[in-house]
């Protein structure tokens, strides 16, 4: 399959006149992929009301030992680092005067707004009284890195929903409004890099907490720096596969030529990541339980190999930067082991003191898990539809 770039894209099919009201009163193209997602995400949201009338002992198999499941390992601590493609792109764009890479800052900061959104839904219906969350604004607690965490979600979140608010505000030609915002964007921009760093670290401060109940190939006072520095070299791999997938849900143009330039840096950041992990390993002379045949070691060269290494050489060759089939491939295997390094910290690696106590997912935490994030891409995908997120004009459902 061959892509068309964005540009020529936008030119074959001519500029819309459409009013922006009218358009978005056309319902989207139904298709049965976006039926089950549909579904999914309605299941999700029954889950969530029982959840809530009736605790989360009725839709988990949480226990005393393992407080934190599968919403919290997975939904909260993998969409928070796949947000990350917002401040990553947006600061090469802004700060960095990567303004070629413009036409994807868009689609990044729609990504990271959607990963903070899961990890929001997630938290809010994992806590014991999701009612308190306001608790966290009134009553500061700043020796806990929960406190920080929190804090940098609520304003970050804020940030995004201003970064991308020129999307809506082109969409029904609210030029002031626009200006203004691009006016004070490379503050914005830069505020917002900050607020990510700092959240990013802080959640692999956490787990510092527990040095003897993390297994030693994960536990490291380092945490903070490898979660910070994962989450920056998955930004771009996350950018690509959504670029990838909408152009093909959307039948619209690929930026072929973008996300090959933006795939230039990520094996340099993987290389950086490895070194320091390799280093660190050494250091700590743990490097041997590498290859000591444990559960572990085997779930850590998976994670490593096919998240980082693999990746890492692929992305190297030009070939396959220029590739759409194995740059998505390339991209996809990055977050997928940063999917896997998220659970191995929050859920895997972990030593309990019985074994009485074991935690495995209810299933309809696996459905929850599924509906959430089918809901997730129903919001990108009617984002994509609706407004000007790829660089063009919004491709509306009235000109099919």
């Amino acid at each position: 399959m061959t892509y068309a770039s964005t540009d020529q894209a936008a030119s074959v099919e001519g500029p819309r006149q459409e009013r922006p009201w009218r358009a978005l009163t056309q319902l989207p193209p139904i298709s049965p992929a976006l039926v089950a997602l549909a579904i999914l995400a309605l299941l999700a949201v029954g889950i969530m009301v029982t959840r809530l009338i009736y605790g989360w002992g009725t839709v988990t198999n949480l226990n005393d030992n393992y407080g934190w499941g599968l919403w919290k390992g997975f939904n909260t601590l993998v969409g928070i680092a796949l947000g990350a493609s917002g401040f990553t792109t947006a600061f090469a764009v802004y700060v960095l005067g990567q303004e070629r890479l413009r036409p994807l800052a868009r689609t990044a900061i729609l990504i990271g707004l959607l990963g903070y959104f899961s990890s929001i839904i997630s938290l809010l219906i994992d806590l014991g009284h999701p009612e308190r969350i306001w608790f966290l604004i009134m009553y500061w607690n700043p020796e806990s890195p929960l406190f920080e965490v929190g804090w940098c979600v609520m304003l970050y979140t804020t940030v995004m929903l201003f970064e991308f608010s020129p999307a809506l505000f082109e969409r029904f030609g609210l030029k002031r409004s626009e200006g203004v915002i691009h006016a004070v964007a490379i503050p914005l921009v830069i505020g917002g890099t900050v607020l990510s760093t700092l959240h990013q670290s802080s959640l692999g401060s956490l787990f510092l907490n527990v040095p003897d109940q993390l297994d030693k190939l994960w536990y490291t006072p380092l945490l903070p720096l490898f979660f910070f520095m994962s989450s920056v070299y998955v930004g771009p791999a996350m950018v690509i596969v959504a670029s990838t997938l909408s152009s093909r849900a959307l039948g619209r143009g690929l930026e072929s030529d973008l996300l090959a330039t933006l795939a230039k840096a990520i094996p340099y950041l993987l290389g950086i990541y490895l070194v320091v992990k390799i280093a660190e390993l050494a250091g700590a002379r743990e490097f041997g339980l590498l290859f000591d045949g444990s559960r572990s070691s085997a779930i850590f060269l998976l994670e490593t190999t096919v998240g980082v290494i693999f990746p890492m050489l692929l992305f190297s060759l030009r070939s396959v930067r220029q590739d759409n089939r194995w740059r998505f491939v390339a991209a996809l295997m990055v977050v997928g082991g940063l999917m896997l390094n998220r659970v191995d910290v929050g859920l895997v690696a972990w030593a309990r003191p019985s074994d009485a106590l074991s935690y495995v997912p209810h299933v309809l935490e696996f459905v929850f898990t599924a509906g959430l994030w089918a809901g997730l891409a129903i919001v990108f995908y009617l984002a994509a539809l609706y407004l000007p997120v790829f660089g063009q004009r919004a491709h509306s459902p009235a000109s099919e």
